[in-house]
């Protein structure tokens, strides 16, 4: 860690500021700044401009608690203290090898004009991407024990921005994303449009999901979003449209409450983001400089990994899960074979789904004790495969499906990993389809969010390295907890078998802006096979991708657990494409966003971990572009081999998705590439160092 520095400017102390009262903090670069104001009536309220631009108009802050049964809307304030810093800290693992750590604060103490006593500060960091702010309740003498009926904090827009947004639910992420103004937001006909979700959660007519992104029409980039979400639930947003606001909506529990807390306690930190470039808010690290540092003392065990796996055959109809089904995939002979190909082509993992006994009655009957997580199927053989798997330097990925019973999972959770260590396998995909055991809890409300946190603090105990499906989306904590790689939360790739709408192009050109701002996302990019009826000829889904669209999805999303997502077979078939695949790291030193817009398209390049050699992923919605890339991210002086993996003249997602060519050339930081992509296309790139003047 280096130039840190904190430095108290001033403090009020015990002393009351005056009824109304002004503050301000810039970012460091004073391009943004913020108001912190209340107002002689005590309402205390917060405001936010980027180069004199109104980003967020003034918008209170307050809370109402039902036990105490305390509302906090009108304040005096008690003290104001303000601090600088500046630092650069490194990640385990990422798209950086360092992330500079700069802010203004500024932490309001006030305490309530209505005579409860309460107090609260409310900690303000101003950074030259955004700001960042939370509530912290310190000990006092009048409020101990408490619990959070809503908080009401607000956003207020300045105008009718165009908006990114899916509808509010308390149990699923997994939702296509819709592009309108703020006043043509609509989310339940959205909603019912979506047929192929598991299990949905409305929570009304005005409500969406944070992380929620907007345009506006001089060209600004603005995100609501949080950060550090630990023993609390999602923040979702409700609107209002006739005063251009949105308002936090907490999920709550089975008897409506909120959060349960004690002081000292702290909420998440709300956040927003804010930028005249697209690309530079894709590169915004705030979410993760909200965070606290790695709770792991040596994560020198904790690897980035790419695999294959057992998994998309159960899609696609070649297999399925339960052994009762007759054509059950997780056989030893199967996963042999799943092994001999991770190994011939420099795989980590496999993982393998359905291994274990239970998959005859784990989904939709809201039941306790489906999986133990230590019983495989007879025709699973486990001590032979993971020898085998070891003898060919390969390790069995573990799967542990919950069926939505946590108390299961958590009463069994030290025996599972006790399990997975005997059988030298480090990693597990958790997952927590359909409703939550114990009735009435939702995945994003505060018990759930703790489970998760307990998950992820169990399996370090363990050693073990976690990815969450059905979770709620991740919030940057990843830097905390540097074992939990990555999180579905979102409309992933098995989306592309669902029968209704599957994935449309502009999906995964929005989801860099809104859903991976918080964290990876094991979205298992690499189907090769874009129809989808090989083992079945009713099927009609078609993947709405081209080839090489798969191949860059590997760059613009991105995750440290990585997942070629296709069958071998498939694979064997295109095994040029196939090797920008192998080649593709994990894990990178240096990330440079080129060109963005979201819903439109997305270029990004990313230089491998201790390697001189560059990767570039580009994409594009339902409609063709070209792209001009130039090249000023590589070194000075160096000469670099370009392998193209493009869009075939010809190709088309909806015409020839499997149309593509590859093309070799020799470049320098000085060229430009004129990407042309099709639609629902894309274009990877590996760039490999050849030749230096230095």
């Amino acid at each position: 860690m280096k130039g840190i520095f904190l430095t108290a400017l001033f403090c009020l102390g015990a002393f009351a500021v005056q009824a109304q009262s002004l503050h301000y903090a810039s970012s460091p670069d004073k391009r943004i700044r913020l108001t912190v104001q209340t107002d002689a009536a005590g309402e205390l309220t917060y405001a936010l401009t980027f180069q004199n631009q109104a980003v967020i108009a003034p918008s209170s802050l307050g809370f109402v608690f039902s036990r105490p049964a305390v509302t906090l809307n009108r304040f005096a304030v008690v003290s104001v203290d303000s601090a600088k810093a500046d630092e650069t800290w490194k990640p385990v693992w990422g798209e950086v090898a360092q992330i500079r750590n700069q802010y203004t604060e500024l932490a309001v103490r006030v305490a309530d004009k209505a005579g409860s006593n309460v107090q609260m500060v409310v900690r303000f960091r101003v950074f030259n991407d955004g700001l960042g702010f939370r509530y912290e309740f310190p000990e006092q003498p009048h409020l101990k024990h408490f619990v959070v009926a809503d908080e009401n904090t607000q956003f207020r827009l300045t105008a009718d921005h165009t908006t990114f947004w899916i509808p509010g639910d308390y149990d699923t992420n997994e939702y296509l994303y819709n592009t309108t103004k703020f006043s043509e937001i609509d989310p339940l006909p959205a909603a019912a449009k979506e047929k192929d979700i598991a299990l949905q959660s409305l929570i009304g007519p005005d409500a969406v999901q944070s992380p929620l992104l907007m345009k506006t029409t001089n060209g600004l980039y603005i995100s609501i979003f949080e950060a550090a979400l630990l023993n609390y639930p999602v923040m979702h947003l409700r609107l209002d449209k006739a005063r251009l606001t949105f308002r936090s909506q907490l999920v709550p529990d089975a008897v409506g409450n909120k959060a349960y807390l004690q002081t000292p306690a702290k909420t998440p930190w709300r956040t927003v983001l804010v930028s005249n470039k697209a690309t530079d808010l894709l590169a915004s690290k705030l979410i993760l400089n909200l965070n606290e540092p790695s709770r792991i003392a040596d994560p020198s065990w904790i690897k980035p990994q790419k695999f294959v796996g057992m998994w998309w055959e159960m899609h696609v109809g070649k297999a399925d899960w339960p052994l009762a089904s007759g054509k059950h995939g997780a056989n030893t002979t199967n996963v042999k074979r799943y092994i001999d190909f991770a190994a011939q082509y420099g795989f980590d993992g496999v993982l393998v789904e359905g291994w274990n006994v239970g998959w005859e009655d784990w989904f939709g009957n809201w039941k306790e004790d489906v999986f133990d997580f230590v019983t495989p199927y007879p025709d699973y053989d486990i001590d032979a495969l993971t020898a085998y798997a070891k003898q060919k330097g390969v390790r069995l990925i573990m799967h542990h499906e919950t069926s939505g019973a946590v108390t299961n999972y958590e009463r069994r959770m030290d025996d599972a990993y006790r399990y997975m260590v005997s059988k030298n396998i480090n990693t597990v995909k958790t997952g927590y389809v359909g409703r939550i055991i114990p009735r009435g809890e939702h995945h994003d409300g505060q018990w759930m969010n703790k489970h998760y946190e307990r998950v992820a603090e169990k399996a370090a105990q363990y050693k073990l390295m976690v990815a969450s499906h059905e979770s709620s989306r991740p919030t940057g904590l990843h830097r905390t907890y540097p074992n939990w790689l990555a999180s579905e939360a979102a409309r992933g790739s098995e989306f592309n078998n669902a029968p209704t709408l599957g994935i449309n192009p502009e999906h995964t050109t929005i989801l860099p802006f809104t859903r991976l701002l918080g964290g990876p996302m094991d979205f298992t990019p690499g189907l090769f096979r874009l129809r989808l009826n090989q083992f079945d000829s009713t099927r009609r889904q078609r993947v709405q991708t081209t080839l090489a669209k798969q191949l860059a999805l590997f760059v613009t999303i991105y995750s440290p657990l990585q997942m070629a997502a296709d069958l071998p077979e498939n694979y064997l078939k295109y095994m040029d494409a196939f090797q920008f695949i192998r080649d593709v790291p994990v894990d990178w030193d240096d990330t440079q966003y080129i060109a963005a817009e979201p819903g439109d398209y997305v270029a990004v390049a990313r230089r491998g971990k201790g390697s001189d050699d560059w990767f570039l992923g580009a994409i594009t919605d339902e409609n063709a572009r070209v792209l001009p890339i130039p090249l000023t991210f590589l070194n000075t002086g160096d000469t670099y081999k370009a392998t193209i993996y493009r869009d075939a003249d010809n190709a088309g997602w909806d015409t020839n998705p499997e149309a593509y060519k590859i093309d070799k050339q020799r470049v320098t930081r000085k060229s430009v590439l004129n990407l042309k992509l099709t639609k629902g296309g894309g274009c990877a790139i590996r760039f490999k160092k050849v030749k230096s003047e230095k």
